[in-house]
């Protein structure tokens, strides 16, 4: 691996500390501050730069009572924000979309700064967010739009289904993917006729803030979208209690908790949760582009992102031809911190993440795996990089075999057939994501759809389906409930209604009309409506 040349933009964005990423200007970071709800009666917390451990922002932390206020508040702000057309509210997302492509260089330097990317990681959340918006900016009117179904009576029962808004939506979002995550979480709950309370991470709160100044520019209401900082076990209860609906990314143990409490109140979440993803190379796989499609999914983000891919099967007949392509490929890999597109992988986000990598790494070599590259920390370059690694000939034991590392490490096993590679892949508590390498795309589908993961790609390791928001996205097993993205990710926001007219026949016997004779009838016209159309 090699590092780039570190180098100052020399413009008016975050500052850089050492010819890299440091803290972004104390105006531009008080701005942003200034947006989040509450925090006045606690003490703030200290954020600083993953690049150069320096001072990123200081954040006011919630207490208990101010979130729940602003769940209050937002309670209020609903009501008319629900009365808009969703047409007009859709025109808030279209404007939102230019905003967020137009100023990206802004929310580029705020990712980095926060999270540690490279800047090509950083834009796919760009454009990730710029795809949500577009997509709810077109579609909300038609998905949410009143839908006639057929009465039981032809001609005397109107029956159809209307959608209302759930309320107030909570949204607890990860520190990975600060920006696109809340694009994809907070905007649909939104086009919905929602308000929505926010808790970011804190160690990467300014995107979000960022995205909620351009979406008031864009025309959105002040106070249907508010922003609380604070640690769950300050404010966590307040989210649960207060939300309508509570939609959460992050751990599968932190789910599975956030899911009992819901339970207790009868409400709806959805939960994005872990993944220990796999990829299956098939043995007519274009080796070159195999091994260029695994350097992006094992590695973009430093493999802090949930939909990477963590395990690769390779058929036999062409394991050794890949793993040396793969690793040559990684090696070339570019790691820096510059504010530029110098480099290929940035750092990790945190020292836990750091430390939690090096464990997984250590405990397989440990047990006997070999490592084919990277496999340490590199502090030379800044205090939480790790190398990109591969290893091979992981026992079950290890630690790296089953638990989720979410680092830039992937290992490599080879299969004989097909169905041992599906079976294998397949063996896992999670079901998040996966990923087909094949010449032959009809076969490539239908080996996908074998595969127990919410999303599957061909030829591709996640943004196929990560950019296609048009269909849903979400985990099977303990990867998570619900969906995001599509029709599902915006319905998800609503309560569905179901309303019937009826005309004339009542459906009860007549007076009069012994009820058996009245059964009769009525089971004669049952087999009968059976063979009309469209029931």
């Amino acid at each position: 691996m090699t590092s780039t040349t570190p180098q100052s933009l020399g413009r008016d964005v975050p500052s850089t500390i050492g010819g890299v990423a440091g803290a972004p200007p104390a105006t531009r970071a008080a701005t942003l501050v200034g947006r989040v709800t509450g925090g006045k009666d606690s003490a703030p917390v200290e954020t600083t730069s993953p690049f150069t451990g320096s001072l990123t922002a200081t954040l006011p932390q919630a207490t208990d009572a101010d979130t729940r206020a602003a769940f209050a508040a937002a309670r209020q702000a609903q009501q008319a924000w629900a009365a808009r057309p969703v047409a007009e509210r859709q025109r808030v997302l279209v404007r939102l979309h230019d905003l967020v492509l137009d100023r990206q260089d802004e929310v580029l330097d705020l990712i980095q700064v926060e999270a540690g990317k490279a800047r090509i990681d950083a834009f796919d959340e760009v454009a990730s967010t710029a795809l949500v918006a577009a997509y709810y900016g077109r579609h909300s009117a038609r998905i949410l739009r009143p839908r006639r179904a057929a009465g039981v009576i032809p001609a005397l029962t109107r029956a159809g289904e209307v959608r209302h808004p759930k309320g107030v939506v909570g949204v607890i979002s990860p520190w990975n993917y600060p920006l696109a995550l809340t694009a994809m979480d907070v905007l649909p709950a939104l086009m919905a006729g929602n308000a929505v309370v926010q808790k970011p991470d804190n160690q990467t709160a300014l995107p979000a803030l960022w995205l909620h100044e351009l979406a008031e520019e864009a025309g959105l209401p002040a106070g249907v979208w508010r922003v609380v900082l604070g640690r769950g076990s300050t404010i966590g209860a307040a989210l649960v209690e207060e939300s309508d609906y509570l939609c959460f990314t992050g751990s599968t143990p932190t789910g599975k908790a956030l899911a009992g409490q819901v339970a207790q109140r009868l409400t709806g979440y959805s939960l994005e949760l872990g993944g220990k993803n796999p990829m299956v190379v098939l043995p007519d796989a274009d080796v070159a582009k195999a091994a260029a499609g695994a350097v992006t999914a094992c590695f973009s983000s430093a493999g802090q992102l949930c939909v990477s891919v963590e395990r690769i099967y390779v058929h036999d007949g062409i394991r050794e031809e890949f793993t040396r392509a793969f690793v040559e490929r990684t090696e070339a890999l570019r790691l820096g911190a510059a504010l530029d597109y110098g480099a290929d992988m940035g750092s990790l986000t945190s020292a836990e993440q750091l430390a939690a990598v090096d464990a997984h790494v250590a405990d397989a070599r440990e047990r006997g795996a070999r490592v084919l590259t990277g496999g340490r920390a590199r502090p030379d370059l800044g205090p939480l990089f790790y190398e990109p690694t591969i290893v091979t000939d992981v026992p079950e034991s290890a630690r790296l075999f089953r638990e989720e590392t979410f680092g830039p490490v992937v290992a490599i096993y080879g299969y004989a057939n097909v169905d041992d590679a599906i079976e294998r892949a397949n063996d896992t508590k999670y079901g998040l994501n996966a990923s087909v390498w094949t010449r032959d795309t009809r076969a490539g589908w239908a080996l996908a759809a074998r595969l127990k993961a919410g999303t599957v790609n061909v030829n591709e390791g996640f943004a196929a389906t990560f950019g296609s928001v048009g269909v849903p996205m979400g985990g099977m097993k303990e990867s998570g409930v619900g969906r995001r993205n599509g029709a599902e990710g915006l319905l998800k926001y609503t309560e569905s209604q179901s309303i019937a007219v009826q005309r004339g026949l009542r459906l009860r016997p007549f007076r009069g009309m012994p009820p058996a004779l009245w059964t009769r009838a009525m089971t004669v016209s049952l087999k009968a409506l059976r063979r009309l159309p469209g029931r």
